[in-house]
């Protein structure tokens, strides 16, 4: 070794490969190589000076993912790595001839101690809990966790996931965010969410940190004033953010866009609704019975975000194209929604046929004699949109084809019209009323393969004193840690 070049092994008693090559440890060790053991600092037996790691900081620093490791720094740059036990490489990389020539020629290294789950945890808080700002809460020893968290007010109403220390870097982990960056100003108390505030809340929601990025952009899209989520919040109306995913992430991290895909049981669907929903909760200060002033609400408000079938093409783009984001890229739609009304059409099979069974549902949204007033999304599955494509419809063909039929006569929506008092005021209804203004009908493309069922998912008022649908794009998501 030159005066600017220095080596270190890495190793562990407990590894029947380390034990090989003790004896090429030994050599190493009176060149001046350091030997650091991360169980036993008694081994190798026979060096007086092993470094102590039985706390593995200097294992993780090193990132060391293999017993036994021999790096080489040049300049204080790692130059050279060896894992396992090699004998033509340990020699190369030690510049040492001849090292460990009576020792088998190859033999492969075990896992290093710093990627054993018992301890990673206690590893990772103890390098990075001082990168958290957020205020730590402590429990009593009698407090059940669960019961505390919903005691103080931090969940939806169902049992949400402790958010500790360890927990959250790991969420942390799903983004190259910094985690004081400002993500968005959440309403109504116009509180800046970081990074680290959001991952927070994913962890209480059940996320997985590879969903944290989807987590992010829907944040950002719920705090635009196009979406209006202070006003969505405080409506008596039945509405609140459904989340719709579009593009290659949906599936990258396991999301469901097919059977059941507005229902339960997959995690990301599940859990990426929710923790939008703690967020404007908890972050925000949008509580029901506080800001939150819905008369019935609905089931949705605890989570709402499904995934759009891909892939999309130029006749049929997603949502999020629609809205401007990039055909190649992942993007998440955010869209005012009430519940979810089914559409039963089995025996159309012309486009014509199965727009007008569309048309009969969608001019029902929040009151068949209110037009413009009220935004909605069409969900539509596999089945029916085979009908439109097979017959060569577009996805603007329909949209073009659905606003003619949902041109209503006013006279028959004016307030007492029918019998029924409620209505369109007098004033608007001389001619005929379009039943959405321009931007109103939102279309997504999910579900099973089988059932010729779609979904009408009413919206809320529409408009500047409503909410419109916003995208953002998703940025890349890290790679699963665990």
């Amino acid at each position: 070794m030159t005066q600017t070049d220095t080596l270190t092994v890495v190793v562990k008693a407990d590894c029947p490969t380390c034990v090989i090559a003790a004896p090429a440890l030994r050599t190493l060790a009176d060149a001046g190589v350091e030997i650091v053991s991360q169980d036993d600092p008694a081994f190798p037996g026979g060096i007086d000076r092993v470094v102590d790691d039985t706390t593995l900081e200097r294992s993780a620093e090193l990132a060391i993912e293999v017993v036994p490791t021999l790096v080489r720094f040049t300049n204080g740059i790692e130059s050279s790595r060896v894992e396992g036990w090699d004998r033509a490489r340990w020699a190369e990389v030690s510049g040492i001839a001849g090292l460990g020539a009576d020792l088998p020629e190859r033999r492969p290294g075990c896992g290093s101690l710093t990627l054993d789950p018992r301890r990673a945890d206690e590893l990772l808080v103890r390098q990075r809990a001082g990168t958290l700002a957020s205020r730590r809460v402590t429990l009593s020893a009698l407090e059940d966790d669960v019961d505390a968290f919903d005691a103080r007010g931090w969940g939806d109403g169902l049992p949400v996931v402790p958010p500790t220390e360890a927990r959250v870097l790991r969420m942390l982990e799903g983004t190259d965010r910094a985690p004081d960056e400002v993500v968005a100003v959440v309403p109504p108390d116009l509180t800046p969410a970081t990074v680290e505030k959001v991952a927070i809340n994913a962890v209480l929601a059940g996320c997985r940190p590879e969903y944290l990025p989807v987590v992010l952009a829907a944040v950002e899209a719920a705090c635009t004033d196009g979406f209006n989520m202070h006003g969505l919040l405080a409506t008596t109306w039945f509405a609140g953010p459904m989340v719709v995913v579009s593009g290659p992430v949906a599936r990258d991290i396991g999301m469901n866009d097919a059977m059941n895909a507005l229902g339960q049981g997959n995690r990301a669907n599940a859990t990426i609704g929710r923790a939008l929903q703690l967020i404007v909760r908890n972050v925000g200060g949008g509580r029901p019975g506080g800001v939150d002033r819905a008369t019935l609400g609905n089931p949705g408000k605890y989570t709402f975000c499904f995934a759009e079938t891909p892939p999309a093409d130029s006749d049929w783009p997603n949502q999020a194209v629609e809205l401007g984001e990039d055909p190649a890229g992942s993007a998440v739609t955010l869209v005012a929604a009430e519940g979810v009304r089914g559409i039963i059409d089995q025996l159309s099979r012309t486009p014509e046929s199965l727009a007008r069974s569309f048309a009969e549902v969608l001019a029902g949204v929040a009151h068949p004699k209110l037009a413009i007033a009220f935004d909605a999304s069409l969900v539509i599955s596999p089945e029916h949109l085979r009908v439109f494509r097979e017959a060569g419809w577009t996805k603007g063909r329909l949209r073009q084809e659905l606003a003619t039929l949902l041109t209503l006569d006013g006279a028959l929506l004016a307030r007492g019209a029918r019998g029924i008092a409620e209505g369109m005021p007098e004033a608007f209804c001389t001619g005929t009323l379009p039943k959405f203004r321009d931007g109103g009908l939102t279309i997504f493309q999910a579900g099973g393969g089988a059932g010729m069922f779609s979904a009408v998912i009413g919206g809320w008022a529409a408009g500047e004193m409503g909410s419109s649908p916003v995208s953002r794009a998703i940025g890349t998501a890290a790679p699963a840690t665990r």
